[in-house]
């Protein structure tokens, strides 16, 4: 268990067992219902929760300079990974590679990132070497983006780091402002939504903004408001949890 990372964080171990030979095909994913009283009264305890009941709709807003916290979301995702020789023998419908996984712990404080992303830094650039790619491989990320204050900030940050000028040639989004934060299951689902952006070429806007946050770089392109196509051949997907576990995978478009 890696809390928020942990679906990610599966998936990382059954493209690792498949890459040893222990498994041809894993169906690997998460799910998430803490929509409770106990769910949500411990994240409230840890002011890690939105505010906004006023205006639930647009509660979720990563990267807005309003936001203060996320919003708790429910659901599940599962994606078959397999062996590729296996799945052409099987005629299987193949969507896209598992390029690559990376891990990484934070043990800056419980639920706070480090202020500079060092965390994030170095799972991404785990994920990248895995993968065997380069950073101008990438062409956009879906980030962990829960819209809370410094998690915000501090991810923005640990991209720049990772990427230098090729991060303002990327697509960035948070698929959180639409979904709110699935906890165990973001992963799986984030996962999905980037391969099938990917597929459609088309990348998820991050909604809900309307100011801009002077700690973060404005002229990333954050995917404001409107989805935009483009085409992606490599797509990364952040998955970060508290207790500092920090999970990211590469997925690639198959010729």
């Amino acid at each position: 268990v890696s809390a928020c990372a942990s679906s990610a964080n599966a998936m990382i171990d059954a493209m690792n067992y498949i890459k040893l030979g222990k498994a041809d095909i894993i169906v690997s994913g998460g799910s998430e219902a803490a929509a409770t009283e106990a769910g949500i009264g411990g994240f409230n305890a840890m002011h890690a929760l939105s505010t906004r009941n006023d205006d639930p709709q647009s509660a979720s807003r990563p990267f807005d300079a309003n936001r203060d916290g996320f919003v708790l979301g429910e659901g599940a995702g599962a994606l078959i990974l397999e062996e590729y020789e296996h799945a052409i023998a099987r005629g299987a419908k193949i969507y896209a590679e598992l390029a690559g996984g990376g891990l990484s712990a934070d043990a800056h404080h419980m639920t706070a990132p480090h202020p500079e992303g060092l965390g994030a830094i170095l799972v991404m650039k785990n994920c990248i070497e895995d993968a065997g790619l380069s950073i101008t491989d990438v062409d956009a990320i879906n980030m962990h983006g829960t819209s809370t204050p410094l998690g915000d900030i501090a991810e923005s940050k640990a991209i720049i780091s990772v990427f230098g000028d090729h991060a303002y040639n990327l697509n960035i989004n948070s698929t959180k402002s639409m979904t709110g934060h699935l906890l165990g299951a973001a992963g799986a689902i984030e996962a999905i939504a980037s391969i099938l952006a990917m597929k459609y070429g088309i990348v998820p806007p991050t909604i809900n903004h309307e100011t801009f946050d002077e700690n973060i770089d404005n002229k990333l392109n954050l995917t404001l408001n409107k989805a935009q196509k483009r085409e992606l051949n490599v797509v990364m997907s952040n998955t970060f949890g508290f207790g500092g576990h920090n999970a990211c995978v590469l997925f690639k478009k198959l010729d």
